[in-house]
């Protein structure tokens, strides 16, 4: 998805604490929670706050948090435990990375207040896993001065799981540059006369690729038939190509794309199949680029969309393969969703307002001690 920069005007007045130092701390390489550190980290360092990043080496060479302004350390133990030795606030992203940075604090001397935003805790899986996933929530959750989650339903789980302090806060999505025609990209991909159908995001289970694969199942009797592109990465890829090629699926695996925000743009329909999102980045991308959303409704979604896209229960592939095939056949329907789906992308809040409100959050913080 997209990773460009923001761009925010310089402050009227210096920020108003002396050299407040904060840090970043990322646990894996998501699109979402990596873009919104790229996002914070441009406009906290606009405002005259000192930013460290501490993520993944791949992460740095994707979204080049220096280049945002900020100072990066590899997400090693030594290194991220030092980095907190030197911050005035914690800020982790993500369950992990606040179990990570919550570790590292209780073994150093300082002990600075930790924010955490929860971009993505969907449902516990069952059995010995479920448990463990609840103890690690409730010690990230406790652990946290105040906990920041992207969608409504997050704010639930964090208060459920004993957060002191859980507020929602929204996770602006970077603007995307101007793109290029999409009439290029749709030759590129050999559908010049056919729909084509676009998902983004990892090759996991909560994915819901497999319901996808049935859903396109069904769309070969359509005429033309569509094309389904998947861009991204991830363990079931065996999986999916086996059977898109055992059962003669019109799908390709473009595997993991920079310029997933290009192909969507150039999607007939954007398709979100997941058994569980937060505050979709996917969602966010196609709404705010006009392109006709097919989404389960679960998690954030149905918060986030309002009524600017078509909504249907998870794991239903012929709900799923009906609301997309009808949408190919109404160009109307689709044209009512763009212009729904831009009116409701100007009801987010932008990345700038996303920066003063976690800015008010570290302020406040700082009054406490």
């Amino acid at each position: 998805m997209s990773s460009s920069p923001a761009s925010f005007p310089a402050p009227a007045q210096p920020y108003g604490r002396p050299a407040l130092r904060t840090l970043q701390v990322l646990g894996g390489t998501g699109a979402g929670s990596s873009a919104h550190v790229r996002s914070l980290a441009t406009g906290l360092a606009a405002r005259g706050v000192r930013v460290t990043v501490c993520a993944p080496a791949a992460a740095e060479g994707e979204y080049d948090f220096t280049g945002a302004g900020a100072e990066f350390t590899p997400d090693a133990a030594g290194a991220l435990r030092a980095a907190c030795g030197r911050a005035d606030v914690v800020h982790a992203h993500g369950v992990r990375a606040g179990m990570r940075a919550a570790l590292a604090l209780r073994g150093g001397g300082r002990r600075p207040p930790l924010v955490v935003t929860w971009h993505g805790s969907g449902p516990e899986p069952a059995g010995p896993l479920g448990r463990l996933s609840r103890l690690l929530e409730r010690h990230v959750a406790r652990a946290a001065a105040v906990v920041l989650g992207s969608s409504s339903d997050q704010v639930d789980l964090a208060r459920r799981r004993g957060a002191r302090d859980a507020r929602l806060a929204a996770v602006a999505v970077p603007a995307a540059p101007p793109l290029p025609d999409a009439g290029k990209t749709r030759a590129e991909l050999g559908v010049v006369e056919r729909p084509l159908v676009v998902a983004v995001g990892s090759l996991v289970a909560r994915r819901g690729y497999s319901v996808l694969l049935d859903a396109a199942r069904a769309w070969r009797v359509l005429e033309p038939p569509p094309l389904l592109v998947i861009a991204g990465e991830g363990p079931l890829r065996p999986e999916l190509a086996r059977r898109i090629r055992e059962e003669g699926l019109p799908v390709r695996l473009l595997g993991r794309r920079g310029d997933a925000d290009r192909l969507l743009a150039a999607a007939d329909v954007a398709v979100l199949p997941s058994r569980w999102e937060g505050r979709s980045l996917l969602a966010q991308e196609a709404l705010r680029a006009g392109v006709a959303l097919v989404a389960t409704e679960v998690g954030g979604v149905p918060e986030l969309v309002g009524d600017a896209a078509v909504l249907v229960p998870y794991g239903d592939s012929g709900a799923l393969a009906g609301a997309v095939a009808a949408l190919l056949d109404d160009p109307d329907r689709r044209a009512a969703l763009a212009v729904a789906g831009r009116a409701q992308a100007a009801t987010w809040p932008t990345e700038d307002d996303t920066v003063a409100q976690v800015l008010a959050v570290y302020d406040e913080l700082m009054d406490r001690r």
